[in-house]
């Protein structure tokens, strides 16, 4: 079996979408997702789950019902289960996420940036 590192700026390299989380790794039952984002997100909540944001590169913003935090490169934060949030990057942020496998990027939110779930890059 061969031992090779994972590089985020090669796996980002890879594809152009934006709110598009792509699987690069797994732990126990555990994602590993690149993504590229700008613009405005989607209000949305993930009910089962905490989601673990990771700036790569860029700055982002996850605002609250109550208010925001802003992220820059080498920051993370963790929005807890059942609290409804909406990313927005005013300029392109690349952005490491963790979260279970199966998590749906929009919650129970339908919408046009619902992205396919389980896509490996």
């Amino acid at each position: 079996m061969p031992h090779n590192a994972i590089n985020f700026k090669e796996k980002l390299g890879l594809f152009n979408e934006q709110w598009s989380p792509k699987v690069i790794a797994e732990m126990n039952d555990y994602q590993f997702k690149v993504v590229k984002l700008q613009g405005d997100f989607v209000w949305h909540v993930h009910k089962d789950t905490d989601e673990t944001f990771i700036v790569l590169a860029g700055k982002l913003r996850i605002d609250f019902r109550d208010g925001h935090v802003e992220l820059s490169e080498g920051e993370m934060y963790v929005v807890p289960k059942g609290v409804e949030h909406k990313p927005y990057a005013e300029h392109e942020a690349q952005v490491l996420l963790i979260e279970p496998r199966g998590v749906v990027n929009t919650g129970d939110e339908e919408d046009s940036k619902t992205a396919a779930n389980d896509v490996w890059v």
